[in-house]
């Protein structure tokens, strides 16, 4: 027979045994869900932390693996890759003249000016060379007087020159004495460094006996 609301208000917790069933499937309930909480916080808790760590774990060893694994099967092409790196750094150098060969190629960039009609107010390599690891960059300074289509053609020559030259800091303007046209710039050219050099910069560089 169902109860009331009134009747399971009065029931008593000390007679227990006697409520209905509804009754004491609800205590029940509630007694489980309390038990499940509290295990939880105490038991559970860090168990789920840790197998989640685990996991998060296990999927990172996964990754490393497979990305280990996709380098080793591609490890041939790699080294093939290398190959024509270095083949290409070696064909580029030699692109770049011996420290002999260095004034030779100045006058073949003079002789590239005087071949398109300008005029050279100014050629001016600088004093001392930037040295690098491996190469010695020569800035030069030039100024030249013509029309804008022998600078274009200079430039064409300079830039077609079997050695690496580079035209920066490029300014074009008009001459204040017979209103020509007047163009300054920097052309920097290379060379890659002797043994002999490239010893004395390693020497240079080693700390000296007791520092």
């Amino acid at each position: 027979m169902a109860m009331d609301l009134d009747e399971y208000r009065n029931l008593d917790i000390k007679e227990i045994g006697a409520w209905p069933l509804p009754a004491k499937l609800a205590v029940f309930l509630i007694i489980f869900v309390l038990i499940q909480t509290a295990a939880y916080f105490t038991f559970w808790q860090d168990q789920i932390t840790q197998n989640t760590e685990a996991t998060n774990k296990e999927q990172t060893l996964k990754d490393e693996y497979l990305d280990k694994k996709r380098r080793a099967v591609n490890l041939d092409a790699y080294k093939q890759q290398l190959v024509e790196i270095r083949q290409s750094l070696s064909e580029l150098l030699k692109q770049l003249p011996k420290k002999s060969e260095m004034d030779a190629l100045l006058t073949d960039i003079n002789q590239a000016g005087v071949g398109r009609g300008l005029s050279f107010a100014l050629f001016k390599p600088a004093s001392q060379e930037i040295k690098t690891a491996e190469m010695a960059e020569l800035p030069i300074q030039v100024q030249v007087s013509g029309s804008y289509h022998d600078f274009a053609q200079f430039a064409s020559d300079i830039a077609q020159l079997p050695r690496i030259v580079n035209l920066k800091d490029i300014d074009i303007s008009t001459s204040s004495k017979d209103g020509g046209m007047v163009m300054s710039a920097t052309a920097k050219t290379f060379r890659y460094l002797d043994q002999q050099e490239i010893d004395e910069m390693s020497a240079q560089k080693q700390p000296e006996p007791g520092k």
